[in-house]
């Protein structure tokens, strides 16, 4: 947007517009009292035409633009200022073979997958990484404020991914701890979303990961992400298109958890619920600030400036050549 830093300089403009206007009227009056008749129509050629009101109206174009120029026009850009502290967050996300059950659509690992890309999209001044986990616990994507990083990177998570067998959520805590501990932000969470319960890694001790966590200031929001009962997993072999896997969450352990780190824990048991527990978690997880914003302006007058000077060269040089009279 265009605005003027002198804007009283602007009264100048219809002022110089009603004096170009006198003048012109009694340029042929002033012709005619010095005694010289004003040009018969036939006698008026281009050259005459031009010499008349070129260089008048010449002059009056470059004295509106000096005007202009002299009331500083400016370009004003409106930001807002992010806040010095967020939250950093990381999901971290299961990728056992399991969660290629077919309970949600297309599997539960794409739905995790949809829903956490709606979930980081939502977010503003947060740093969020990516942590995936199978037998072991592996980091994807470093705490970060370019989103679209941390959205390919969860695009690109597949079964799984870490090449070993079963489920580590002990180790997937302690990873994603070693992440977030030295962390200067006000609020430190994990997002773990599982389908099963641990059964393999270093730490075996899901409590002592969780006060760990707890004594970093990290709060673990748990979500379990599998329909009650047995599902079915596609298996690309025409010997046997499909396998069933039995309900293995547990429920007691993901809630104890939530609980010594002051989070939650949630069951999905399709995509709209698991959508409904991101957004439940999002609306809670908020960094509040009062919103800062900033006008920057940047001169714009030499744009009304210097073709003011190049229209009254011209000029010059006109007067000197093609207009010049010999007496």
């Amino acid at each position: 947007m265009i605005s003027f830093k002198y804007p009283l300089v602007l009264l100048l403009v219809p002022a110089l517009g009603l004096l170009a206007a006198v003048a012109w009227s009694q340029s042929a009056r002033r012709l005619e009292t010095a005694g010289v008749p004003a040009p018969l129509p036939a006698m008026r050629t281009m050259r005459s035409r031009l010499f008349r009101t070129v260089p008048f109206w010449g002059r009056v174009l470059a004295l509106l633009l000096l005007t202009l120029a002299l009331a500083r026009p400016q370009k004003a850009t409106r930001g807002e200022v992010p806040p010095a502290e967020g939250i950093d967050i990381i999901l971290a996300m299961d990728t056992s073979y399991s969660m290629a059950a077919e309970d949600f659509q297309p599997d539960r690992l794409e739905a995790a997958k949809q829903a956490a890309e709606e979930f980081v999209k939502g977010r503003r001044n947060d740093r969020i990484g990516v942590l995936v986990f199978g037998g072991v616990a592996m980091l994807t994507c470093p705490l970060t404020l370019d989103y679209q990083s941390v959205l390919d990177t969860i695009k690109s998570t597949y079964i799984n991914m870490t090449g070993a067998d079963g489920t580590a959520i002990g180790d997937a805590i302690v990873t994603a701890v070693n992440h977030l501990k030295d962390s200067k932000a006000k609020s430190k969470v994990i997002i773990l979303l599982t389908d099963g319960r641990s059964n393999t890694g270093l730490v075996t001790d899901l409590a002592m990961a969780a006060k760990t966590a707890a004594a970093y200031g990290i709060k673990i929001y748990a979500i379990g992400t599998a329909r009650k009962g047995r599902a079915q997993i596609s298996t690309g072999d025409p010997m046997q298109p499909v396998i069933y896997t039995d309900d293995d969450l547990d429920e007691s352990a993901l809630r104890e958890i939530a609980d010594y780190t002051g989070g939650q824990f949630y069951r999905a048991q399709n995509n709209a619920e698991l959508r409904d527990i991101y957004s439940r978690i999002d609306s809670m997880e908020r960094t509040k600030f009062d919103s800062k914003s900033y006008t920057q302006y940047s001169d714009k007058y030499l744009y009304f400036l210097a073709p003011a000077l190049l229209l009254l060269a011209l000029l010059f040089v006109l007067e000197k050549t093609y207009f010049r009279t010999v007496p």
